[in-house]
């Protein structure tokens, strides 16, 4: 089988999130979530056979198991042992298969639009048939209509112009012969099931079968959304897709941020005294308002630089020179951040702060020279 195009964003070091499109679309059907979700995630986006940049043709599909194998082959191609994923309509599908035949392989798993039996297999057969004759152009008013509740997205209309009808009339048959009804207890990953209430092709009550079949899923539907509802509605599908990845971890950011000798530190001089503060700070400071996409951690570094001079608290001042040595600060920029300090906090405590960064570049400076 031919392999499917695919793309990845976002940083390499990010836990892995696939994100699988809907028939006729190409993979910026994602774009309105993607920088959200790039901040935290190694996205890797994917065309369906015969779509987007895939190759021309059927590439070997017949069923919605030969679809999946796809994107494992995908997958592997960028290293991702077990990944997140999120799909919608025929990607949510893919994405339910892979859950039930590749449980190993998917950590959690958002269906978007989705089903686990989307209509009569003869509809979807006929469908192939007439875009094997007559190409996809037919089918652009439908789309448009069962596509959008609110503005129509030509870009995403030209990906349906421009799909091959070889690749689009094999994922038809593959619809065809899916109905994963009996097979949904089998999903054992924490799952999110999102339908568009004015989803005319998945209306939620396919999508209320999936949640009540799947064990622990989450329900949540999203009013003046239609089947591409993170096109229509961008804002509620990207806060339910956040809300049910998993949040980076405390612990690790404030190992990035700190050094692991400092946290290994910490941890070694942790006390059943302490051992509840401890816990408080990392989830608090370093799970809830670290991670935030709001301001990345240079910035973050400046705010905390000002903060702990403005306090006079010099024994957290050293520890956040070198954090923000680690977050891409270089001296001159903290003699900066130090400098407007003497203005706003006085003079006497950024004399003090920059005694303290002093002392702190220098064993920074000297401990790189020995290495």
């Amino acid at each position: 089988m031919t392999a499917l195009h695919h793309r990845t964003d976002g940083p390499e070091q990010g836990e892995p999130l696939v994100l699988g499109p809907s028939l006729g679309t190409s993979l910026r059907v994602w774009e309105p979530q993607l920088a959200a979700l790039a901040r935290r995630f190694r996205v890797v986006r994917f065309d369906l056979p015969g779509h987007g940049g895939s190759a021309p043709g059927a590439c070997g599909v017949r069923t919605m198991e030969d679809l999946a194998d796809l994107v494992l082959e995908a997958a592997d191609a960028c290293g991702l042992t077990a990944f997140h994923y999120a799909g919608v309509s025929i990607g949510g599908a893919i994405g339910a298969t892979l859950a039930v035949r590749h449980p190993g392989r998917v950590r959690s798993l958002a269906m978007l639009c989705s089903s686990a039996r989307f209509g009569e297999p003869e509809a979807w057969r006929e469908r192939a048939e007439a875009v094997r004759a007559e190409g996809t152009a037919p089918l652009a008013e439908a789309a448009a209509r069962r596509w959008f509740a609110g503005p129509v997205r030509q870009p995403l209309l030209d990906d349906l112009a421009a799909a091959d009808p070889a690749g689009y009339a094999a994922c038809c048959e593959a619809l065809a012969g899916y109905d994963l009804r009996g097979s949904l207890a089998r999903i054992t990953v924490p799952t999110l099931v999102l339908a568009g209430r004015e989803d005319a092709a998945t209306p939620p009550a396919h999508a209320r079968l999936l949640a009540d079949g799947i064990p622990g899923s989450t329900l949540v539907e999203v009013p003046g959304a239609a089947h591409l509802a993170g096109v229509d509605r961008p804002e509620p599908v990207t806060a339910a897709l956040l809300a049910h990845l998993p949040a980076e971890s405390g612990t690790a950011v404030r190992r990035e941020v700190l050094g692991d000798d400092h946290v290994d530190r910490a941890i070694a001089r942790t006390t059943a005294f302490t051992r509840d503060f401890q816990d408080l700070i990392t989830r608090y400071a370093w799970g809830e308002i670290w991670t935030r996409p709001g301001l990345d951690r240079r910035t973050r570094s400046c705010v905390t630089l000002t903060a702990l001079v403005a306090r006079g608290h010099l024994e957290e001042l050293g520890m956040h020179v070198r954090a923000a040595l680690r977050n891409g600060l270089s001296p001159d920029e903290i003699g900066e951040v130090l400098l407007q300090t003497a203005v706003y906090c006085g003079v006497p405590a950024a004399n003090a702060a920059f005694a303290v960064a002093q002392r702190v570049l220098d064993e920074t400076a000297s401990g790189a020279a020995e290495e």
